[in-house]
């Protein structure tokens, strides 16, 4: 690559992710707590209560597990940023979206500054409802947030399968006792996402045992509590409350099944297409026209995508939010491709740039035009 290119993108993309910052956080605080957040204000039991202290947090997640659903995690954290007040929760969002850019980045193996931009481009401007996931309050708990956790538990055992060095990776420091809240954390995120995480470290250590490399003590712990907070997750009693008022319950089992079946379509050929198309562009080039294999960890990644996805037609509702976690799995795929096409052909450097750039103009827009709105300047 010429150097005069590669100042080019190096500080045109310093500039862009300068602006993205800055919108991002200015639309932030055009969108005030509002729908659940209000209710996940209080104590649940009893709205008109305001959280007041750690314990009111704790009462009230013992409530919603058993009255209402199991994503105690991620609500948990919702109350905390609540109670900190709106212009932390602002804060937080834009430094967990600096961190979801980063884990994408280490997961794909990708860890340029452009890499990052596209990461960041992708998550807004991919995204199947970038409102409800990433800025609405209680949507960014529930994905933006934890799926930063779910990015970190995952790279944890892909970066156990190097593709081309035959010894093993240095141990990350203290992995052993911190795999344990990470592995929870992963598991007892979101009903699909959790499962689709275990079953990717799970294939990890059978991979590893099959070609007869030495499991260690925190790939089976971190596994273990994977397991256990997915099904945390899954068996609460509040799920079974909640499913009792969903309409779908009153139509017989072969309504139901086209329903599902329907969901999950939609969850590809709308929510997650605008993704799909770009791993697909990505994949085009990398393996029909520079011959290129997938990776191991871009196998996994894309089946953890698939299972994420298909384990939906178990739920009643799909709701495109729910795409999310799905979402940043192809796009730490797309990320891992991207690099190895560079990696063989260098002048092809600056036209994915400029996709990274086209990416991103559509989510400045959606931004933008949300801004725009609440300002006045469109009516």
């Amino acid at each position: 690559m010429k150097s005069g290119t590669r100042k080019l993108i190096w500080v045109g993309t310093g500039i862009l992710l300068f602006v993205t910052l800055i919108v991002m956080f200015m639309t932030h605080r055009a969108i005030d707590f509002t729908m659940d957040d209000e209710w996940y204000s209080s104590v649940l039991y009893d709205k008109t209560i305001p959280i007041s202290s750690f314990q009111d947090i704790i009462e009230a997640q013992i409530w919603h597990y058993f009255n209402w659903g199991g994503r105690s995690i991620t609500h948990g954290i919702l109350q905390l940023t609540l109670w900190a007040g709106e212009f932390p929760a602002d804060c937080l969002n834009i430094l967990f979206t600096v961190l979801l850019g980063i884990m994408a980045c280490v997961v794909s193996g990708n860890r340029r500054l452009p890499a990052f931009f596209a990461a960041v481009s992708m998550a807004l401007g991919l995204n199947p409802n970038w409102r409800m996931s990433m800025f609405w309050q209680s949507g960014a708990a529930n994905y933006l947030y934890i799926t930063v956790f779910i990015l970190a538990y995952v790279h944890c055992y892909l970066r156990e399968l190097p593709e081309e060095e035959e010894c093993a990776p240095r141990p990350l420091p203290g992995i052993t006792l911190w795999i344990i809240p990470l592995g929870i954390a992963a598991g007892w995120s979101n009903e699909n996402m959790g499962a689709a995480v275990w079953i990717l470290s799970f294939v990890v250590i059978a991979l590893l045992i099959r070609k007869k490399r030495k499991i260690r003590l925190w790939m089976i712990l971190g596994n273990l509590c994977c397991l256990g907070g997915s099904i945390l997750c899954v068996v609460a009693p509040g799920n079974y409350v909640r499913a009792d008022i969903v309409p779908e319950e009153q139509y017989g089992t072969l309504w139901k099944l086209f329903l599902r079946c329907y969901g999950v379509s939609k969850g590809a050929l709308q929510y997650l297409f605008a993704v799909l198309l770009v791993l697909g562009f990505l994949w085009i080039i990398s393996r029909c026209v520079l011959r290129q294999r997938l990776e191991m960890k871009e196998f996994l990644l894309l089946d953890g995508a698939l299972l994420s996805w298909g384990a939906l037609i178990l739920s009643p509702h799909y709701p495109d939010r729910a795409a999310f976690g799905t979402m940043m799995f192809c796009v730490c795929v797309s990320l891992s491709l991207a690099k190895k096409i560079v990696k063989q052909r260098n002048d092809l450097a600056l036209p994915l740039w400029c996709v990274g750039v086209f990416i991103w103009l559509r989510g400045m827009y959606f931004c933008g035009e949300y801004l725009a709105t609440v300002w006045g300047w469109i009516r």
